[in-house]
């Protein structure tokens, strides 16, 4: 991987831990210069503290590399330039960005306030957004083009039980992701995600045993290739990475159809539809009552 980002600036959001803090490090041993961006907050978004980018920084220079810190709420269009910002007022260009920061606020939908709908999509959804949209602009205009990569989830296109909001906001990622593609080729800039399952603060809260999982170092490699020219006709993608394992989504499509001649009514379509179009069941649906059962034995399902 040495070599395979030299001369190249990247930033990377939510940089001073986990999976962020792994990509930040290897970034930099692959050559690039990084500006880690990390507001430093706990897993609800509170406590904001720098001290979190400032040490990957010193890990960088410890190893070499070139690193500046920024703290800053990219759920706002200021935090979002000013990452941006910091790469442009350090190296007079950017790259690539990479956008991980997010937090969690657990809760079942009929439970879920209005603030911790907001501030998940706020961080996760906005927060990709304002860092896209900055770079964009910057890398429109320059030679080389550059790499953009958003964080998803398996629960952007499956569903999950406990977190609608963060759910939300993931899918919300993918499909801003698929419009920056489609928007950007042109420009020489590439969109793309990546939806890791990974042993993170986030993750130690999922409600069962997932029957894959890995850890942050297993998904850095991945946003290294992205970021890198050998992945310069690769754009529009979702790729999970799990371990030793990297998959890819389909693209969403419309799978059967039905037609009628003139204005379809609702008893037309009741006596129909499951005759033709049908349903799509849910893969995450079958866990449900497993799910149920171990709650009530307090044991943990496998997944």
């Amino acid at each position: 991987m040495a070599g395979l980002l030299e001369d190249k600036v990247v930033a990377i959001t939510g940089a001073g831990r986990g999976i962020g803090r792994c990509i930040a490090l290897d970034a930099a041993r692959a050559g690039a210069k990084v500006v880690v961006a990390d507001f430093g907050v706990s897993m609800d978004g509170s406590e904001p503290s720098s001290d979190v980018a400032d040490a990957v920084v010193a890990e960088i220079r410890a190893e070499g590399g070139e690193a500046v810190a920024i703290a800053g709420d990219v759920s706002s269009m200021d935090g979002g330039a000013g990452v941006v910002g910091a790469a442009m007022d350090t190296w007079g260009r950017i790259d690539g960005a990479v956008c991980v920061a997010g937090i969690l606020r657990e809760r079942m939908l009929f439970n879920m306030s209005e603030a911790e709908f907001d501030d998940v999509v706020r961080v996760h959804l906005k927060g990709t957004f304002t860092v896209y949209r900055a770079a964009a602009a910057v890398m429109r205009k320059q030679e080389g083009g550059g790499s953009l990569i958003g964080f998803a989830s398996g629960v952007w296109a499956l569903g999950s039980t406990a977190q609608a909001n963060y759910a939300a906001a993931k899918g919300g990622i993918v499909s801003l992701t698929y419009a920056t593609a489609l928007g950007m080729e042109r420009y020489g800039v590439r969109a793309n995600c990546i939806a890791p399952v990974a042993r993170t603060r986030m993750s130690a809260n999922v409600p069962m045993q997932l029957a894959e999982n890995g850890d942050p170092e297993d998904v850095s490699p991945m946003a290294v290739y992205l970021l890198s020219d050998e992945a310069k006709q690769v754009t529009g993608q979702v790729y999970t990475v799990v371990g030793g394992k990297i998959a890819v989504w389909s693209q969403p499509r419309e799978v059967r159809a039905m037609y009628h001649e003139g204005r379809w009514t609702p008893e037309l379509i009741a006596e129909r539809l499951h005759a033709t179009v049908g349903i799509e069941k849910m893969p995450f649906l079958a866990k449900v009552e497993e799910m149920r059962a171990a709650a009530a034995t307090s044991d943990r399902p496998n997944g």
